[in-house]
């Protein structure tokens, strides 16, 4: 099965066969720059900072870059191999604490004593490598000439006292689109009579700006704007510059298809806190993946590289399901698929060909709002979204799962945060489930705590009474170019 599904480029193919014996499930790896084991050699300190040393003569732009992108300076296959073993440490000290930890599991399991003894599949690459993100907030700050209008990025810590603002012209991994959208904002910022917002109780207004696009370069700006004492029609005032600036004035060059205010007094707020208000144009923009199209609302998550996401959930669907019978030409389906934390519901459309039923959970109500649009908008009749904590609903939701015929594949895919420890407890005591995708951005943060905690040994002070999970596959995807991060795509299995 072809994984990466949007190459330009010729491809070759990897084989790696499951060890599991009750899995011998055979999954192809389609990719041309895939790091092979044998050309995984370690890369020295020296190479990896090659030109890299920051000096007080190193410009403002260099520190931004060296901030925001670090591993820019470095060859695209250098910075795989980069990934690759950074990757490899964090499942090497994963499995040394669970042997550790649970030493009964360890001879039982693919756990060895520290050591990787299952598949950790060449990264596999961004089919785009600049300018690929689809989504990027500028904040406002002091730039270097003192300007407190100053549209960027932040270098320097408020702790130190010593923020900068600087423009992310120069950044590899911003479309120009995004470029264009900022600088008129700064241009639209130093035509305004009112003051940024810096510090909320310092009083001021104006506030970051997040730009999302579409691979036909459909635009979406988001406004955030502190009230503070305006009365309300002293802010229209200033929500109607905003559009006249955007729309007749030089700001028109963005061709915004979209614009987005948002009233907010604290750093974040919900749609539900505080209402996005859509002062011009359409009130969604879409997307394309896999064939399927969805819809992006203003506060709703999607993958940050579209072309890579293609990738990502390509390799989920063919983890979760390598052995998917066909029959005249169609996926045989079977099963129900649960996905965790499931945004706009991108993975379980994705998927709903392969499998009976998919059930999304979302926090995000507005999100859940775009997931079942989207499975309507596709004809995609077996996908239910629920809104909610998935600690709340899934409890309750999991004996009407465990009843399920066909069999039950969970996929996870949580903020940085991770899993709530009751979700993780839901999970693992529910027999049905014999798959699990976890896919994490940062697995050596708190997602840590739920591999252990899925892992571990049946501990009812914890309850956790059903029967361990164990990893069995681990394929890293490259979501961010020129960063030092990557997506994790990590099977668990029992």
């Amino acid at each position: 099965m072809a994984l990466a599904a949007a190459r330009r480029a010729p491809v070759t193919f990897v084989t790696h066969k499951i060890q599991d014996p009750l899995k011998r499930a055979c999954l192809w790896f389609s990719t041309k720059d895939a790091i092979s084991a044998e050309q995984r050699k370690s890369l020295s300190k020296k190479q990896w900072r090659k030109g890299h040393k920051r000096t007080d003569q190193q410009s403002w732009e260099d520190r931004l870059a060296d901030a925001v992108t670090p591993l820019w300076r470095l060859a695209y296959e250098e910075q795989l191999q980069v990934k690759q073993q950074h990757q490899e440490r964090i499942l090497s000290r994963l499995c040394d604490q669970l042997a550790k930890e649970f030493p009964s599991q360890s001879s039982s399991s693919s756990l060895n004593s520290g050591r990787l003894s299952f598949p950790v599949l060449p990264i596999l690459p961004s089919p785009v490598r600049d300018g690929y993100r689809n989504k990027s907030t500028f904040s406002v700050n002091r730039g270097v000439d003192g300007n407190p209008k100053t549209v960027g990025f932040y270098i320097g810590t408020g702790r130190d006292r010593n923020i900068v603002c600087i423009s992310g012209d120069h950044l590899l991994n911003m479309p120009e689109k995004h470029k264009l959208v900022a600088r008129c904002y700064q241009d639209f910022l130093r035509q305004s009579p009112l003051e940024p917002c810096i510090l909320f109780h310092n009083g001021g207004h104006w506030r970051e700006v997040t730009v999302r696009t579409n691979a036909q370069g459909h635009t979406m700006a988001i406004v955030y704007f502190h009230p503070q004492t305006l009365t309300p029609d002293e802010v229209a005032v200033h929500k109607a510059s905003l559009v006249d600036y955007f729309t007749w004035g030089p700001g028109a060059v963005c061709q915004l298809d979209s614009l987005y205010f948002q009233e907010s007094c604290r750093t974040r707020c919900s749609h539900q806190e505080s209402p996005y208000q859509l002062l011009h144009g359409q009130p969604h923009i879409y997307e394309e993946v896999l064939a399927f199209k969805f819809r992006i609302s203003a506060e709703a998550f999607f993958q940050v590289n579209q072309a890579a996401a293609e990738v990502l959930y390509s390799t989920v669907r063919d983890i979760c399901l390598p052995n998917s019978e066909k029959s005249e030409g169609r996926v045989k389906p079977g099963g129900t698929l649960l996905d965790v934390c499931c945004g706009t519901g991108a993975i379980g459309i994705t998927m709903s060909p392969m499998v009976d039923r998919v059930i999304g959970i979302e926090l995000i109500e507005q999100a859940v709002e775009d997931a079942r649009y989207n499975a309507a908008f596709n004809n995609v009749l077996n996908c239910e979204f629920l809104s909610g904590k998935a600690e709340v609903v899934l409890p309750g939701l999991m004996p009407q799962l465990g009843s399920s015929n066909g069999g039950l594949t969970v996929v996870v895919n949580p903020a940085r945060a991770g899993l709530h420890h009751r979700v993780v407890r839901a999970l693992r005591n529910q027999p049905a489930i014999h798959k699990l995708i976890y896919i994490s951005c940062k697995p050596d943060g708190e997602a840590m705590r739920n591999f252990r905690e899925l892992c571990c040994a049946p501990d009812p002070k914890q309850k956790l009474t059903g029967e361990p999970f164990s990893p069995t596959l681990a394929v890293p995807v490259d979501m961010f170019p020129h960063t030092q991060h990557c997506e994790l795509v990590l099977l668990f299995e029992r």
